[in-house]
């Protein structure tokens, strides 16, 4: 593929950083060699020496000296190098992208952190955007700067509808995409499991017609899977990320720590086409330099003590917990709005996505008065391309609430739309 049509001209402009380059010839230079080239400060000055860290299971990660300076010291922007092994090993043994010779991987502070430096790449103001609806708010806060036209993709409970996707960008030849001079859409924004915040997944076979319209209409997959651990069922049997069907070389991945290890650690990584990846990596280099090098050490270290089987006991287990979390959700969902809300049940993931037909938007409801019932939701109208319109749903995290707090939760927001149907009613009848 050329990809010089999906580069914005900042994008095109930016240049290798220097300082940043030679910075990362330390990862494979001599122990002889004499670095006089960056500004780095000495480790005999860094206050740390040494730590150890417990694990839940009484182990610990011991930070020896020389790997307390590797915490402490600039890296390469790309990625602390043990770690970004690591994460390419078991992205190929995930996902095994077909063309993985031309794929590269950076390790990124949170998902989050690139996904916006890729949607920089991308986009210009005024840009199409194609992307699923209801949306992760992030995503959106992202483009707003940019005043996007927004191509928003209708799903059902099985996520983004394929028909709908071919539909859209319809108006367009596909022989138009090749044109670098017209405004066509260039990008598609996909969160393919557990999706927040409907918490539903694509199966197989939309993936498969997904990719086959992205390939037609020459766009870029972004693949933001940040709940891939987070499925609810048996690893082997999750559908295959885009990633893993990517014979185009069309598809940024984004993974997260965030949801199985720790947020606060701020580590995730880009997995892509290397000229789309390495211009993801200069604006890295003047921008945050490189993903927090403490965490980065601690992850690899974590990951090299658990081993992959280590590894994937913890996912499991954090599966297990979230997958009771949504039991509880559901139980009381069931018992306190069966006759006021509708909702599909979440595949994974953290959220309930609930519609409530007898409210004409949730909105007011939620930000003005559901904190008299002690009860607080996000409104529907946070996921939605146009926020302008009126919207019934609201999502429901489930995530760090009891199953006593999800009843009594439940039960709140009960009376609160039961009184919000009154005032509805009432406000209607005075106009």
């Amino acid at each position: 593929m050329k990809y010089s049509r999906f580069l914005t001209q900042v994008s095109r402009n930016r240049q290798p950083s220097l300082i940043r380059e030679m910075t990362n010839l330390l990862a494979q230079a001599s122990p002889e060699l004499v670095f006089m080239a960056g500004g780095l400060p000495n480790a005999q000055m860094f206050p740390f020496q040494a730590g150890s860290i417990t694990l839940k299971d009484g182990r610990a990660l011991t930070i020896h000296p020389k790997l307390m300076t590797d915490c402490l010291q600039y890296g390469p922007t790309a990625g602390y190098p043990p770690l970004v092994k690591q994460l390419k090993d078991l992205t190929q043994q995930l996902h095994s992208p077909p063309r993985w010779a031309e794929m590269d991987l950076v390790v990124t502070a949170g998902s989050q952190d690139g996904l916006c430096k890729a949607l920089e790449m991308m986009i210009s103001p005024g840009d199409y955007v194609v992307t699923q609806e209801p949306c992760y708010t992030g995503t959106l806060s992202i483009l707003k700067p940019y005043k996007p036209q927004y191509l928003p993709i209708s799903g059902d409970q099985n996520g983004m509808c394929p028909e709908a996707l071919k539909a859209a960008l319809s108006k367009w030849k596909p022989e138009e995409v090749q044109d670098t001079e017209k405004n066509v859409p260039k990008v598609l924004y996909v969160n393919p499991n557990a999706c927040n915040p409907t918490g539903v997944s694509l199966p197989e076979d939309r993936r498969q017609e997904i990719y086959k319209i992205a390939s037609e209409y020459n766009l870029i997959i972004l693949e933001d899977d940040p709940y891939y651990f987070v499925q609810f069922g048996d690893r082997k049997d999750f559908p295959p990320s885009f990633l893993s069907m990517d014979v185009d070389c069309r598809v940024i991945r984004f993974d997260s720590f965030s949801k199985i290890l720790s947020s606060g650690l701020r580590i995730g990584y880009v997995t892509g086409p290397k000229p789309l990846v390495e211009r993801i990596v200069l604006h890295a280099q003047v921008s945050l330099l490189h993903a927090p090098a403490m965490s980065q050490v601690l992850v690899s270290e974590l990951l090299k003590l658990w081993g992959d089987e280590g590894f994937f006991k913890h996912t499991d287990a954090v599966q297990a917990f979230y997958l009771d979390q949504r039991n509880a959700m559901l139980e009381a969902a069931e018992k306190h709005l069966s006759d006021l809300c509708e909702w599909a049940v979440p595949t994974g993931g953290m959220f309930l996505w609930l519609k409530v037909p007898k409210i004409h938007d949730t909105w007011d409801m939620i930000l003005e008065r559901a904190l008299t019932k002690n009860v607080i939701l996000v409104p529907g109208k946070a996921f939605m391309c146009d926020s302008s319109k009126p919207c019934q749903y609201m999502r429901a995290a489930f995530s760090i609430v009891s199953p006593e707090n999800m009843d009594k939760g439940c039960k709140n927001l009960a009376e609160l739309i039961r009184e919000e149907m009154v005032l509805q009613e009432s406000n209607a009848s005075s106009d």
